[in-house]
């Protein structure tokens, strides 16, 4: 994952990656590879469903959202992953 994360970078230069949710999206995620997790609320809900991460293991947690924009029906949040120190 580390090898895509750092040829995506490579071509993308300055600019900034999106990696979709998923199980691909999870393993890098939970490789430590994200700096931000963007998601939109929808007042939409499902009796079933994919975990949004895929099937990622332990606990990653998220800092407070950055960016709140309430839409027509949706909710945009921006969050900064919190890095761990230990």
């Amino acid at each position: 994952m580390a090898a895509a994360i750092d040829k995506a970078q490579e071509l993308a230069d300055e600019r900034t990656i999106s990696v979709a949710a998923g199980d691909v999206g999870g393993q890098i995620f939970a490789a430590g590879l994200v700096d931000e997790v963007a998601m939109d609320v929808v007042p939409v809900v499902f009796g079933s469903g994919r975990r949004y991460f895929g099937g990622i293991r332990g606990q990653h947690l998220l800092e407070e959202p950055h960016v709140v924009v309430q839409g027509d029906r949706v909710l945009h949040l921006k969050f900064a992953v919190r890095r761990r120190t230990d």
